[in-house]
Order: structure tokens, then sequence, then C-alpha cells
């Protein structure tokens, strides 16, 4: 996806950011559920962006440009809260989860005035909001990252940082902010139970977000012997296949993993 930095124009006001218009396509939302394993409940739902009948990210995301990025967030905002809402969350403890693009953010409080008017039309508590980015996505300005999460952090919603491990500035990101929550990445965890290298990492990681108050999650956990490691390493928050697929405009049920429940 195209980065971009904030232009002057951005600065002074934004149609995108006010009202969401100037996109030339539509797009829906899956939703896949990150769960709490020690009390086997869904801690939030992540919103993926979807083509209109399903159609693969890939397939929306390509038509992403830096003419149409600050409309584009602002309305996978908006589409997730909603079909959320619609899908039965607010039927649930689950919390939210919505990535968003730092870089199509020009001022938090700005950006942000569309989704608290989305959030209270529906009847969404904003402290049930989680919003994450991906350190893949390259920073621009890490002050104004840093910025977002701060008053993110303010107004009451979760921040989360995902793919951590993969993207530009791993530590040293984390060095400059500390969000609620890191997601680690999918090939940080893949094949942990036979990778010594892997497990090693991971219980480091998880120790420093404990001494720092971060949580941590597991996604892309596609096996039995993956879940068990992390499990082992302390990891309470686990996202993947091995639990549920996304689900098209839907809240997807979780299939728990069989050892643990011979287990309990």
């Amino acid at each position: 996806m195209s980065s971009v930095t904030p232009s002057d124009g951005a600065r002074g006001g934004c149609p995108g950011c006010r009202d969401g218009a100037g996109l030339s396509f539509t797009f829906s939302m899956a939703f896949q559920p990150i769960v709490d394993a020690d009390t086997e409940t869904v801690f939030a739902y992540e919103a993926l962006v979807r083509g209109p009948e399903g159609q693969s990210a890939q397939s929306v995301l390509s038509q992403v440009d830096s003419a149409n990025l600050y409309a584009f967030d602002q309305q996978c905002r908006v589409r997730a809260i909603e079909t959320s809402v619609k899908a039965g969350l607010l039927d649930t403890s689950a919390r939210l989860s919505i990535n968003f693009l730092p870089n199509a953010v020009y001022s938090p409080a700005a950006c942000i005035q569309l989704t608290l008017k989305t959030a209270g039309a529906v009847g969404m508590p904003t402290d049930r909001l989680i919003f994450e980015f991906t350190e893949n996505e390259e920073m621009l300005d890490p002050a104004h990252v840093a910025n977002i999460i701060a008053t993110y952090q303010k107004m009451g919603f979760g921040t989360a940082l995902d793919d951590f491990g993969a993207g530009h500035a791993g530590l040293n990101l984390l060095a400059r902010f500390q969000p609620d929550i890191i997601k680690l990445d999918m090939e940080l965890i893949r094949d942990i139970d036979t990778s010594s290298p892997r497990r090693i990492i991971v219980e480091g990681m998880v120790r420093m977000c404990a001494a720092l108050g971060i949580r941590v999650i597991a996604e892309g956990v596609e096996t039995l012997g993956e879940y068990d490691a992390l499990r082992a390493l302390g990891v309470r928050y686990i996202q993947g296949y091995l639990l549920a697929k996304p689900a098209f405009e839907a809240l997807p049920a979780v299939q728990w993993p069989v050892r643990q429940k011979l287990a309990v």
C-alpha cells in the first residue's frame, strides 16, 4: 500500500476525514476472533477488509493510492464498526480491533471524529475499540505515530502494534512508545513447537512486554503444537485458523483445541 506524508492541505481539512467521501469502490469486512485462552472467551474480533462479496483483501487494497488513502482509512473504521454491530458484536463482551494507517492520520483528534460519530450512532462504546497498526507500513514520521498512540490512549481506545518482529522498526519502535498490545508476527509463530530459536525469542518478548505492561497476542496460529508451545511460554491471547477462520460479515464460532478441553 502506498504511503503518503500528510500534505499542508490535509492539515487544513481533508474531505475524506470529514465525511469519508471520495472512494470509487466499495468493500466490506470479515471478522476473526482473538481469544483469551485463560478464560476461553473471545477477547476481540479483528476487522479484516474484504471485497463487497467477500473477495480478497488484496482486491480492495490494490485500489488504494495516495489520492484516496484518507477516505479509505476513514471508511474502514466506519465499515468495521457498522458491520460488527450488525453481526452481533454488542451481544458479546468482545472488543473490536480496527486496522488503521498511521500515514493517513494527519491529526489524531480531527481524524477520529467520524469514528466517534459512527460509534455513537450504533451504540458502540468507544472503550471497546482497539486501533491496530502494522510496523510493516513504513512510518515516515515516528514522532507523529507516537502522538497518535498517546492521543488514542488518552481517549480510552486500546492500541495495538501488529506484525511485531517483521517490520521496519522493531524494538526501536517499541522504545519510542508503548501500545497496549503487540501482535507477534506469524513468521515467529510458525512451527514454534519445533524451533528452539523461535521459542527463545518469543519467551523473551513475553517477559519484556510483561515488564512494560503490554498484552501479547500470537497471530497466525494454525496447529495444536504451536498453540501448546505458546501457552507454555505464557501467551494468553491467540488468533489463528486453528481457532477460527475469518467470517464474512459475521462473527465465527471458536473451535477450542481438543487437548486443552481434555485437560480442564
